[in-house]
């Protein structure tokens, strides 16, 4: 896959996607967001890959959020930037993402960390809410993740003051997973990665749809009941006679079902 605002490679199980905007803060735009997405579809559609890393170009940014800016001039979709496509993508991808912050993650780019299912941080990583100070805002996975993870409390807190976190605070409130020396983010990220990568594949995609499944509604739901549950049951011996009695235009037998 070729992309012109994010680089991704693979490492065996593992596939990394790098913000590579670091001249900008890896601030996201609607390209990026978009490429994101797309990237995410494609692994989402092979078994090669078990586990996703996410992370920032440079030393200094994971992502610092959106550019707005060369939008159309609408209230409509074309007007806004696309960072849903970026969280929906990764919420539904039946694989672990690991945000891996080499660097400040503020406004768009905290939240980008938050939907990820895990998050490893260099010692100096900085975390910050800043939309209302700087006349924005999330109010939807910015602010519902948050709560699930630091309590409704202290998210307001953090929406409300916007205060500058350190990597070590922000584990301390469950921000985050796991905070690493700078010199050894890259290599305690692919360890974790490779550890997770050694799990279940289909049990980790069950949990993940289990947790989604609070906050997604009907599409929540089904990509448990859909995604990951049909595939099986057409296998079953109950398909198997339902299908042949259909066709064969006679009563199924029933003493197959459950089986």
């Amino acid at each position: 896959m070729a992309f012109e605002e994010i680089l991704y490679r693979e490492d065996g199980p593992i596939g990394f996607i790098t913000l590579n905007r670091p001249q900008d803060g890896n601030m996201f735009t609607p390209r990026m967001c978009h490429e994101i997405r797309d990237c995410i579809e494609g692994i989402r559609r092979e078994t090669r890959t078990r586990v996703v890393v996410l992370t920032g170009a440079g030393d200094r940014f994971f992502c610092i959020g959106g550019r707005k800016e060369g939008m159309e001039d609408t209230t409509l979709y074309a007007g806004v930037l696309p960072t849903l496509e970026m969280y929906e993508a990764i919420d539904k991808l039946q694989k672990p993402v690991i945000a891996s912050v080499n660097g400040f993650a503020v406004g768009g780019g905290n939240v980008l960390q938050m939907v990820c299912d895990l998050t490893i941080a260099k010692q100096s990583a900085v975390f910050r809410q800043v939309g209302p100070m700087m006349g924005s805002f999330d109010a939807g996975y910015g602010t519902w993740y948050l709560e699930d993870l630091v309590g409704k409390k202290r998210a307001k807190e953090i929406w409300y003051r916007n205060p500058k976190m350190t990597a070590e605070h922000a584990l301390e409130i469950g921000l985050i997973n796991k905070v690493v020396p700078d010199g050894r983010l890259a290599e305690e990220t692919r360890q974790y990665a490779l550890e997770i990568a050694d799990r279940g594949a289909f049990a980790l995609a069950s949990i993940k749809s289990a947790f989604n499944a609070r906050h997604g509604g009907v599409n929540g739901l089904s990509r448990m009941a859909h995604d990951l549950l049909l595939r099986t049951y057409l296998k079953s011996e109950e398909h198997e006679e339902l299908a042949r009695a259909f066709a064969e235009k006679r009563a199924p037998d029933a003493g197959k079902f459950g089986h």
